[in-house]
C-alpha cells in the first residue's frame, strides 16, 4: 500500500502506512498536523458520527437555527457548529502534542468525503 494524500478547497487528509509513528495527516491550505493511526481512526470516525448526527437533527430544526454538537474519544475532541447542511469542524488532540485545528464550512463536505474513502479505520 502506498501513501495517499487527498486535498481540496481548504482541506487536506493523508495516510502513509509506511510511516513509523505518524501515519495520518489532516490540515487546510495553511496548516497540517501528523496523526498516529489511532488518532486518524478516531478523527475519521468522530467526524462521520457528527455528520450523521447533524443530518438526523436537520428535521427538528427551523431553517435559521444553528446548532453545535460535540464528540470525544480518549485521543481527541471534535465539534461541529452551524446549520445541518453547512457547518464548521474543530478538533483538539487530548494527548501528547496539544494541537487544535478548524475547517470552514466550505471545506467540511470534501474532507468528510475523502475521510470516508481512506478506509483506514
Amino acid at each position: 500500500m502506498e501513501r495517499v494524500i487527498k486535498s481540496g478547497n481548504g482541506w487536506r487528509i493523508g495516510w502513509n502506512p509506511e510511516a513509523p509513528e505518524f501515519k495520518g495527516l489532516v490540515g487546510t491550505d495553511d496548516w497540517a498536523i501528523e496523526l498516529t493511526q489511532a488518532e486518524l481512526n478516531d478523527f475519521c470516525r468522530l467526524m462521520l458520527q457528527l455528520a450523521d448526527t447533524m443530518s438526523q437533527i436537520a428535521t427538528e430544526l427551523m431553517d435559521e437555527e444553528k446548532i453545535t454538537c460535540e464528540a470525544e474519544s480518549d485521543l481527541l475532541w471534535m465539534e461541529v457548529t452551524g446549520y445541518p447542511q453547512e457547518y464548521s469542524l474543530r478538533f483538539i488532540l487530548n494527548s501528547g502534542r496539544c494541537v487544535e485545528g478548524k475547517w470552514n464550512p466550505s471545506a467540511v463536505p470534501g474532507l468528510q468525503q475523502a475521510a470516508g474513502m481512506l478506509q483506514v479505520f
